[in-house]
């Protein structure tokens, strides 16, 4: 336990230090704007295509470590549709759906690499890395659905679901990355000293931007839609992905990671696209928050139970 906190630790204080600079050093929100698409659009993508492209494949259990993770964030995703008429009974309308459904479906990949690297280095990476493939394009596809079909003012075309889904960089990254690790195309020395200088630069970042962006007003007396999404990713989402992980024989580090991906809160980009689409963002937002808060202590009980 006190090497899972030890891990957790930096990730958290870089957190709190972004909700600390967005409320003195850096007030406009312009700043943040900038630093997030600079960390979406280049230095996140980079990483991922560095980690899949320097990672040993071979010596990843690609199918048990995906396909847990996939049928995880697939089970929760049905779970939720399934429950949209109880939900809509206790006066939760379409908008406030959708971010439960992305709160309860998408992941932190800051927070997810962060802890997996600093717990299990390069081998951590690697494996988070493989779970980003089997997450990112499934809940993407199914977070934009849902936003166009409960949310949205204007139905989304199946064209327009789909083209949204394609332009997301983090699944081009994860492409470009795995074709050049299984074709083996040789990359100059002064390509991997640029990819891993902005590699590395992502995380930090992207954790201070996650800090920027989280809202505490309200907190105090969660909604019944906060509670929702909060209870249903940090709780009921672990414990999916494990009861999944152990049918597919995992052990070991590869356990461990299924419970960090499990357990992380959601990504504060599902905040933009609520925005962009018509979602409940204040919501989705409070959840985000709270989730954050509250992963600082169920993300160790999740990995602790497995180490």
């Amino acid at each position: 336990m006190a090497a899972v906190i030890a891990a957790l630790l930096p990730v958290f204080i870089l957190i709190m230090l972004g909700v600390v600079l967005r409320h003195s050093l850096m007030r406009l929100d312009t700043q943040w704007h900038g630093l997030e698409r600079l960390t979406y659009f280049v230095l996140f993508p980079m990483l991922l295509i560095q980690t899949l492209v320097k990672a040993d494949l071979s010596k990843v259990p690609v199918a048990g470590v995906g396909g847990a993770l996939l049928l995880s964030a697939l089970a929760m995703s049905l779970l939720c549709l399934a429950l949209r008429p109880a939900l809509s009974r206790l006066d939760i309308d379409g908008p406030a759906f959708t971010s439960i459904f992305q709160g309860a479906t998408r992941w932190q990949t800051y927070v997810a690499l962060s802890v997996s690297a600093n717990l299990y280095g390069d081998v951590g990476l690697a494996l988070a890395s493989v779970a980003m493939i089997a997450i990112i394009p499934l809940v993407n596809v199914f977070s934009v659905a849902v936003l166009a079909h409960y949310a949205s003012p204007k139905k989304q075309s199946a064209r327009a679901i789909a083209m949204t889904v394609i332009r997301n960089p983090l699944i081009w990254a994860c492409a470009i990355g795995l074709v050049i690790n299984v074709v083996h195309v040789p990359l100059p020395k002064i390509w991997h000293e640029v990819a891993d200088a902005l590699g590395r630069s992502s995380l930090p970042i992207g954790l201070l931007v996650t800090g920027a962006g989280l809202q505490l007003k309200g907190l105090l007396r969660p909604s019944l839609g906060v509670t929702v999404g909060v209870a249903f990713k940090l709780v009921l989402m672990p414990l999916l992905a494990l009861t999944l992980a152990r049918c597919f024989g995992l052990t070991g580090t590869n356990l461990a990671i299924i419970a960090i991906c499990g357990a992380v809160p959601t990504s504060p980009s599902a905040y933009v696209l609520a925005r962009q689409m018509g979602g409940d963002a204040p919501l989705l937002a409070q959840i985000i928050t709270l989730q954050t808060i509250l992963a600082a202590i169920t993300m160790p009980i999740a990995i602790a139970l497995v180490a």
